[in-house]
């Protein structure tokens, strides 16, 4: 059976499921029940200068699919809002009844050293076993030069992690804010000031709807409303795209990553951990289905490594980054097209549609003059293999994308005759 058990920068737990820090880690009574349902760790909700902060109400709003199903999770809460020796006592309480669980301690406090030399410290006197410096949090905290305000700028990235390095012995994970143009510069600052890990991502710029009667986004506080954190199941392709980023980053690779953002069971954790994560964290998932659902996520990816014969998350950590490249280094001479499996066509019509309005005009709808049926066909000569028709079937597997033999070895748009700026022939990086 598979061994789930990790050590991610030094601290150990035996699963690399994680809590988040949020409101599922705020206080011993959530963390206890977290542990006691199978978490392997958990990174307790941020903790800041005294006297705490002040939450608002309400806090939440959402993104729905159908049947109510919470795409995507938006939030205005704030860091702790309970004292700062209160939260030290119960990390420590929890900790000692906790030896094998994995606890980091999220941090926010201004930009000045004295800050951090106070309260690394105390942490350290918890047991703890990390600190994660809350470089992320896109509101409330950032109006007062915290949060994503320093994770926005990688010299103050730089500088507070040193800070934390040179005040403390326990691992440093830097929580990288994704809300910048490139998420390697703060990944480098955060490498440069002596950091043992990465996490990312946290919660993105976000109003998630707008009430139109009151005419003030959600969540309403008052009469009036901010942006907020967005997180959830819509985030994850940008989360994975960040921790790809810096996986394959040449001054970043090997650093390790924790990854966060819309994982919710085994497969979007197998995922994360395929493009270099060592561990995952989760918020979303555990707020809306309580934290049970752990013990599917353990045991799906259990099963799936056992299918596969990785032994340990080692063997398939990062196994897709090799694969992951430039636009430019991908083969311009490979080639697929669609095939629509007649026997599984429900011949609702909806590819012929999004072809024939939208795309290439490479299906077609055949009737039969007499009984008036319907038939779709690919014509291949049109078929570009852009994979829409495949999206919009409602028939998992009646459309797939067949690759073709064009006898044409690989060549990627640097080596293209067709690119007009192709000067400097570059070397492939393809695998």
């Amino acid at each position: 059976m598979a061994d789930l058990s990790i050590e991610f920068c030094g601290i150990k737990s035996p699963n690399p499921f994680w809590l988040a820090s949020a409101p599922p880690t705020d206080k011993a009574y959530n963390v206890i029940r977290a542990f006691e349902a199978g978490w392997g760790g958990v990174v307790w909700k941020t903790l800041g200068e005294d006297p705490p902060a002040v939450n608002v109400s309400s806090r939440y709003s959402a993104i729905y699919g159908k049947n109510r199903e919470v795409i995507g999770f938006n939030n205005i809460e704030l860091i702790t809002d309970r004292s700062l020796e209160q939260n030290l006592q119960e990390i420590a309480e929890v900790k000692k009844a906790w030896p094998d669980r994995a606890i980091v301690v999220s941090l926010m406090l201004p930009c000045e050293e004295h800050y951090w030399a106070d309260i690394l410290p105390k942490v350290e006197a918890t047991g703890a076993d990390g600190i994660e410096l809350n470089f992320g949090c896109p509101h409330g905290m950032p109006e007062r030069g915290m949060g994503a305000a320093v994770g926005q700028v990688p010299e103050y990235v730089q500088m507070v992690t040193a800070w934390c390095k040179k005040h403390s012995k326990l691992p440093v994970i830097v929580k990288l804010t994704p809300n910048i143009t490139d998420i390697r510069k703060p990944a480098r600052a955060a490498k440069e000031g002596g950091a043992d890990a990465v996490s990312l991502i946290n919660t993105i710029n976000s109003i998630t709807s707008i009430d139109l009667d009151r005419m003030v986004a959600l969540p309403i506080v008052g009469t009036a409303s901010t942006h907020g954190g967005y997180c959830g199941a819509a985030v994850k392709p940008i989360a994975l795209n960040m921790v790809a980023e810096i996986a394959r980053d040449p001054e970043t690779r090997g650093l390790p990553i924790s990854g966060i953002g819309g994982i919710a069971n085994w497969r979007d954790a197998a995922e994360f951990i395929a493009l270099g994560a060592g561990c995952v964290q989760v918020c979303t998932a555990a707020m809306l289905h309580g934290f049970r659902i752990v013990e599917e996520m353990k045991d799906g990816l259990s099963r799936w490594m056992d299918s596969k014969g990785y032994r340990t998350l080692a063997d398939f950590s990062g196994k897709a980054v090799p694969n992951t490249t430039d636009w430019k280094y991908l083969d311009m001479n490979y080639q697929v097209i669609a095939h629509i499996d007649q026997n599984e066509c429900i011949q609702c019509g909806r590819c012929h549609v999004a072809c024939e309005d939208t795309s290439h005009q490479a299906i077609a709808q055949i009737i039969d003059q007499a009984s008036g049926a319907r038939r779709y066909e690919v014509i291949d000569q049109e078929c570009v293999g852009c994979n829409l028709c495949e999206i919009t079937c409602p028939v998992q597997n009646c459309i797939t994308m067949v690759p073709q033999v064009t006898g044409k070895p690989y060549m990627n748009w640097t080596q293209d005759p067709r690119n007009p700026r192709a000067e400097v022939k570059e070397e492939s990086t393809a695998v």
